[in-house]
């Protein structure tokens, strides 16, 4: 189930989903998801669905994770990208190999550790990992030019469009429940422009840290 014919598949059915660009299928269809996965679930890593990775987390559905990754990029090239929950580290993964560099913020000590030795098995050194609480971001390396959350936040946290650089774009599930909604936000000198797109579900976006 890790084969190449099963990622195609899987691409392949991404862009009938209405996925188009090229890089981001390419770069999903190259990560080996099953890496990032129990090795008991690594039979269905090439399932356009979420599976669990422990600590009641997520590593989200390639959907999403390209959807997501592609409203990033569609404002043009990024050198310094934040990301909000490495969670699995796929996610992480797949935006290194996409942007020059990417910094990762997971609550979770024993989650973050997992996602930097698979990163580093995969030769992927362009990302810098912090434990700590994502509602904080990471204002001592501000500002970036995007931010992408992988957990639903209640509201938008306004220490990340404080870190936002003018011109950037901060993508994030924002809602409670089954009421969440993804968001695209764009930093305007001093305004911001919000673009409410897709239902989603996610797990929430919970503040401080843990082992």
């Amino acid at each position: 189930m890790t084969s190449q014919r099963t990622r195609e598949r899987l691409i392949q059915r991404l862009h009938d989903e209405g996925l188009s660009n090229v890089e981001v299928l390419e770069v999903i269809r190259r990560t080996p998801r099953h890496l990032f996965v129990d090795e008991a679930l690594a039979h269905r890593a090439y399932e356009d669905t979420a599976l669990p990775i422990g600590h009641n987390q997520t590593i989200s559905q390639p959907f999403m994770v390209a959807r997501m990754t592609e409203l990033l990029l569609a404002g043009g090239p990024l050198d310094k990208v934040m990301e909000i929950g490495t969670g699995s580290g796929y996610q992480t993964a797949v935006l290194a190999q996409l942007v020059e560099r990417v910094f990762s913020v997971e609550r979770i000590q024993s989650l973050q550790d997992r996602a930097k030795e698979r990163l580093l098995e995969l030769n992927l050194r362009n990302v810098v990992f912090r434990w700590g609480d994502g509602w904080e971001g990471w204002p001592a390396l501000t500002p970036y030019n995007g931010i992408i959350v992988t957990a639903a936040a209640a509201q938008v946290p306004q220490a990340l469009l404080d870190q936002l650089a003018p011109g950037g774009r901060l993508v994030i599930p924002v809602g409670t429940g089954e009421e969440q909604q993804l968001m695209l936000i764009v930093r305007e000198g001093e305004r911001f422009s919000r673009q409410v797109l897709d239902p989603v579900r996610f797990v929430p976006l919970l503040s401080g840290s843990v082992f």
